[in-house]
């Protein structure tokens, strides 16, 4: 199973608008500098975001974005979810697929460890979480510079 690019750069532009929208509406070509990534691509993930309420835009020359709770409350679930769809990584392992196998079927059982695990670190995992992590990251590069 491979994470796609929308929920790995969704969770880096969040994490990166934790960390900076204390001083005010966060704008896009900021984050796409910082965190190396496409602006364009950027815009289609906060639309979905922004769609879902996790974000708000602001207008104007001072405009921006910003998260409408605090990331202590957002779960990368959640993120995870929105921009990727339910988190089940095979349809047997949703509540709604009736598979007549499932009581007698070893391989269910595996994607079920998996999807409980995926689910477990995900759920146990904030916004706060990363951007913490991202700052001590951050803390701990060294600039060299030479003559």
């Amino acid at each position: 199973m491979k994470i796609s690019t929308k929920s790995r750069y969704g969770i880096r532009a969040l994490y990166d608008l934790a960390i900076y929208q204390d001083n005010g509406p966060v704008q896009l070509r900021d984050i796409a500098r910082r965190q190396s990534l496409s602006e364009k691509y950027l815009e289609q993930l906060m639309a979905r975001l922004k769609a879902s309420g996790l974000i708000k835009s602001i207008r104007g020359p001072h405009g921006g974005y910003l998260l409408t709770k605090p990331p202590e409350k957002i779960k990368v679930v959640d993120i995870f979810e929105i921009l990727e769809g339910p988190l089940e990584p095979v349809p047997c392992t949703s509540s709604s697929f009736r598979c007549p196998s499932r009581s007698v079927c070893a391989a269910f059982d595996l994607w079920k460890r998996i999807y409980n695990s995926m689910k477990d670190v995900l759920e146990g995992t904030t916004l706060a979480d990363l951007a913490q992590l991202q700052k001590s990251k951050q803390a701990g590069r060294v600039n060299m510079y030479y003559i």
